[in-house]
């Protein structure tokens, strides 16, 4: 049912110390900022040539990421994603299963434009798990 690996969506306390991190010291190829008020983060991708990886950054004080970088301060894998080709199928097919969807059942739209939603970690092997509509 999944496709491949999307991206790894990492919480950062210092957006420009991140990018500078990856851009500068790794070398990788960087997005400019973008906000995303309806999910309330600020992200960044780093392209590398198999996946991706999300710098999140929190926009707002009700922001997950702020609350999450409360209880890790330096940061941390925060989601993993991964692509399916039919989302509203995925989730009939997982809450079918016994997997929790977080936030309302229908899917929001996405940093990438595309139909997100995230599946409780308590039920996905500890991990926050974001499906997106390939």
């Amino acid at each position: 049912m999944i496709g491949r690996l999307n991206h790894v969506a990492i919480a950062v306390p210092d957006l420009g110390a991140a990018v500078a991190t990856y851009r500068d010291t790794l070398g990788a190829q960087v997005s400019p900022a973008e906000d995303q008020p309806d999910h309330g983060v600020t992200t960044v991708f780093v392209d590398l040539p198999n996946t991706k990886i999300e710098l999140l950054h929190p926009l707002g004080d009700n922001s997950p990421i702020a609350k999450f970088l409360e209880r890790n301060p330096a940061g941390g894998i925060h989601h993993v994603c991964y692509e399916v080709d039919d989302i509203a199928a995925a989730r009939d097919r997982m809450v079918a299963q016994g997997a929790r969807i977080l936030g309302p059942a229908e899917p929001k739209i996405g940093a990438h434009g595309k139909p997100v939603l995230f599946l409780h970690p308590k039920d996905m092997c500890g991990t926050l798990v974001e499906l997106e509509q390939a």
